[in-house]
């Protein structure tokens, strides 16, 4: 069994947001056809207890701690070094040496890398087979946040996606290929980047059927009088918090002035103090961290993706589809999904509008919870992580492309 370095900027356990979803799938099907040497930081001191569970499945782990606070202190240093704040952000001594010593030490013939500030820890002379999840087109992610915030901090956002763009665009050169999540991801970086165009393609997310099957028993976590629309993520991630104020201060007052036993639950771990300051308006409810999000999906009315910033795939539209749930969403939340226009998922961006649309929902469902069967079949059909991951022992195995 041939033996692969898997470099990840965060544990990839337990998926249960975004990135980590898509890094510990990618991690289970490395680890059928690969001796996996796997290295990562932890940031959250809660995941440590996961540390097992990664180990269960590969040959050898490296797991470091990442200091949020620290590492941002540390990230200063880009400003004088002409790079991404998030390079020295991840920078650490110790992780280099473990990765020189795995490579160096196990005849180490695959890498991939999830994240490009894992990059640095890949030396382009290495002889390897080399690949590169970056996911999103995260330079323009920092362009899109400039737009939103005042200066300063305008200008540090808008630096960062420069500097970034440079940053991935030249590491991109020594790996084989680069991986993005969506058709419309990979095309982006093409123009950003056409020199790479050969080596660039994607590789959609997936969603656990089995696991988000609205069929399983739960118990209800609402009132039965409540009709509930539900977000559902990661409330300390910032694109998530704007989507959810911007909802909850322009959109939900429209509905509740109608449907007066309409709720807004706002289900996920870490909300920031914007996002608990959202109960203070009638009818929102902040969870924080909940034990199972699955029921939250599956008693709700519908779900909702207003987001107004976002890259990428949606994983929270994902498991809403297959939890049979009818979707609102605006336009960043959608793109990359396919399908999309034949199933029950409506795009708008415009509040008034919005808010009349999901009115209307509710006053043709009366019932506490709906359900789609169509969305739930579109999951099943595009968005499997068995036939979706094939095409990465593909691209492991493919012959080098020079640039």
């Amino acid at each position: 069994m041939q033996k692969l370095l898997f470099l990840v900027h965060r544990i990839p356990f337990p998926p249960n947001k975004g990135d980590k979803i898509r890094s510990f799938n990618l991690l289970k099907k490395l680890a059928k056809d690969y001796q996996v040497f796997l290295g990562g930081f932890i940031d959250d001191e809660q995941d440590w207890q996961y540390v097992h569970e990664i180990q269960k499945i590969c040959s050898q782990c490296c797991f470091l701690p990442l200091d949020p606070l620290k590492s941002k202190l540390k990230s200063l240093k880009g400003f004088l070094h002409n790079q991404p704040l998030s390079i020295p952000y991840y920078e650490n001594k110790a992780m280099k040496e473990w990765v020189e010593g795995a490579i160096k030490d196990n005849s180490i013939e695959r890498v991939v890398v999830f994240s490009s500030a894992m990059a640095q820890y890949v030396d382009p002379e290495w002889s390897a087979h080399k690949l590169i999840d970056f996911v999103d087109v995260d330079s323009d992610k920092w362009q899109q946040y400039s737009k939103g915030k005042p200066w300063p901090m305008s200008w540090v956002y808008r630096r960062e996606g420069e500097q970034l763009l440079g940053y991935d665009r030249s590491i991109a050169k020594y790996f084989n290929s680069s991986i993005f999540v969506s058709e419309q991801e990979a095309e982006l970086f093409k123009t950003l980047a056409p020199e790479l165009a050969e080596k660039i393609t994607h590789i959609e997310n997936g969603v656990d059927t089995d696991y988000f099957d609205p069929e399983l028993d739960h118990d209800t976590p609402y009132l039965e009088s409540e009709q509930v629309i539900v977000f559902t993520g990661a409330m300390d991630y910032w694109a998530n918090v704007d989507a959810v104020s911007w909802f909850a201060h322009e959109v939900f007052p429209k509905i509740l002035q109608y449907h007066l036993n309409a709720r807004f639950y706002i289900v996920g771990a870490r909300p920031s103090e914007a996002v608990k300051a959202l109960e203070r308006i009638e009818g929102v409810h902040v969870t924080g961290s909940v034990k199972d999000i699955r029921p939250y999906l599956r008693y709700a009315g519908l779900a909702v993706a207003p987001m107004r910033i976002a890259r990428g795939v949606q994983n929270k539209v994902l498991e809403a589809m297959a939890m049979e749930k009818h979707v609102v969403v605006t336009t960043p939340a959608i793109e990359g999904i396919r399908e999309w226009q034949h199933v029950d998922v409506v795009v708008e961006d415009d509040a008034g509008k919005m808010a009349q649309i999901i009115r209307d929902h509710l006053n043709s469902h009366q019932e506490a919870s709906s359900f789609s069967k169509k969305n739930r079949e579109c999951i099943k059909i595009h968005y499997s992580w068995e036939s979706n991951l094939q095409r990465i022992e593909q691209l492991l195995e493919m012959n080098t492309i020079k640039v």
